[in-house]
């Protein structure tokens, strides 16, 4: 059990991105006050792990039922996180650069909670740990514990996000911003070459 719940941790650390997420959670708020900056934090937690934990209990069954694999999942998730990312390049829809976001955007939802903390592989890897022919209901329940033990930290961590903003200003968070996109565009195409990858060495041969 404890060398599993390491394994977790260390597998639901990388793709849930504490540190990443709270880089993106410091750049789109700067322009937010520290209350806002809370609610934020608290609900892009919240719809992260109901997310993730739903993934847990019926992704297995839905992908299935759908006829879909989890290498056609890990590709939408990239194309949409290369989106994301040119918006951010390019400044637009960021909810940065203004006091208010723009109308019908939430950023708690869009990308804090989707794609940054429930990444598709985020999603993967949470299916993946808590296969239903592989780990009894026990081993499933403690990955679901090492999996909201990781959003609690990333919670915390963007909590304590004030000193960093502080230190950044406006200037250094819409420069961070683009870095932030840069980052996230080659991650993201990454994550499209892993998952073509994937699916070439699956294919049966000729």
């Amino acid at each position: 059990m404890l060398d599993k719940a390491i394994r977790d941790a260390l597998m639901l650390w990388a793709t849930v991105d504490p540190i990443g997420t709270l880089a993106l959670f410091a750049s789109l708020t700067a322009g937010y006050q520290p209350a806002e900056r809370k609610r934020i934090a608290t609900r892009a937690t919240v719809i992260a792990g109901s997310i993730l934990l739903i993934s847990i209990v019926v992704g297995e069954i839905i992908l299935s039922g759908l006829g879909i694999r989890l290498i056609s999942l890990q590709l939408a998730g990239g194309i949409v996180l290369f989106l994301f990312a040119l918006q951010m390049i390019f400044g637009i829809g960021t909810g940065h650069g203004s006091d208010q976001p723009e109308d019908g955007h939430d950023v708690s939802v869009f990308p804090l909670a989707i794609p940054s903390m429930a990444s598709p592989g985020a999603i993967m890897a949470v299916i993946v740990l808590t296969d239903n022919h592989t780990y009894s209901i026990p081993q499933q329940a403690i990955t679901a514990l090492v999996l909201l033990a990781v959003l609690g930290v990333t919670w915390l961590l963007m909590l304590v996000a004030d000193p960093f903003l502080r230190i950044m200003g406006r200037t250094g968070a819409a420069v961070l911003i683009r870095v932030m996109g840069m980052i996230l565009a080659a991650l993201s195409v990454e994550v499209v070459m892993v998952a073509i990858g994937a699916h070439r060495w699956l294919e049966p041969g000729p």
